[in-house]
């Protein structure tokens, strides 16, 4: 049987088939592109808070014998950066902080005692930074846990469909690219134990038209969750919520990254001979 003379079912098959193998090939496409996004965007700002030149070596943290260490975290918003996103509200920023408390907590022997406030911390001309000595020597901390928030979105028109599959609808697309900067700094020595990143993202869909919430604004975990879908409280608020779902996927590999950090220490530590 040719292919012109091939039952209409089977040609109507067939290009079902294709479509979803294209669709599958943009989509492998896109959460690639997406990472390697990720992995550069936004960039770094802790160079701009903290100078290099007082990093400690690798094992620092685990030849200290005071367990745990009792510091003060310090969260940083950093909106300098030309593209750079909002600021978290301040409910989201104090939840942020408490989770940060507790992951800090299970992942290496440090414990966090208080929030101290930010709103004079600033980048400063080579990373000095005098100004987190004065603040711990301020409250009577000689260790202090600094986090630096930065993030940077972009938003673009997208075709978007109701019910997921049918009427189509235009729309617009919001990616945010969130990062957390971790430093854990000994004041009295004036050097940085132990430094970390996570980064996350999430995309934001919302159709140009009103009265279509039954299905939008809603926020997607891509590329790692796509199926997985955020429905905001409120349209209006749905910009916050995508930075908010966004840092806190960040915090996750923000955390994971101390703990797989702090055990390669001790592993190293005890793989040494003893002199």
């Amino acid at each position: 049987m040719t292919k012109e003379s091939e039952p209409q079912p089977a040609q109507q098959t067939r290009r079902w088939a294709m479509r979803r193998l294209l669709r599958m090939s943009c989509g492998v496409f896109s959460a690639v592109l997406l990472s390697a996004c990720a992995s550069a965007v936004p960039p770094s700002r802790l160079g701009d808070y903290l100078s290099s030149e007082h990093r400690a070596g690798d094992e620092t943290l685990t030849q200290i014998e005071q367990r745990p260490l009792k510091a003060g975290l310090v969260l940083v918003s950093d909106t300098a950066e030309p593209e750079a996103a909002p600021n978290l509200p301040d409910e989201a920023l104090v939840r942020l902080g408490e989770t940060i408390k507790q992951d800090v907590a299970r992942a290496i022997p440090v414990t966090i005692t208080e929030v101290l406030p930010a709103d004079q911390i600033r980048p400063q001309p080579n990373g000095d930074w005098s100004q987190f000595a004065e603040l711990g020597r301020q409250r009577g901390l000689d260790y202090l846990v600094v986090v630096v928030l930065s993030s940077t979105e972009q938003e673009y028109p997208v075709t978007v469909f109701l019910g997921w599959t049918t009427h189509a609808q235009p729309g617009l697309r919001r990616d945010n690219w969130s990062l957390l900067e971790f430093a854990l700094l000994d004041l009295k020595n004036n050097v940085s134990l132990m430094q970390a990143e996570g980064r996350g993202w999430a995309t934001l869909d919302r159709p140009t038209a009103p009265g279509v919430n039954q299905w939008y604004p809603v926020v997607y975990l891509r590329p790692q969750d796509p199926e997985r879908r955020i429905w905001p409280p409120t349209y209006e608020g749905a910009p916050n919520t995508l930075r908010v779902v966004s840092f806190d996927q960040a915090e996750k590999r923000l955390a994971l990254k101390l703990q797989n950090s702090y055990v390669g220490q001790l592993q190293a530590a005890a793989g040494k001979p003893t002199s």
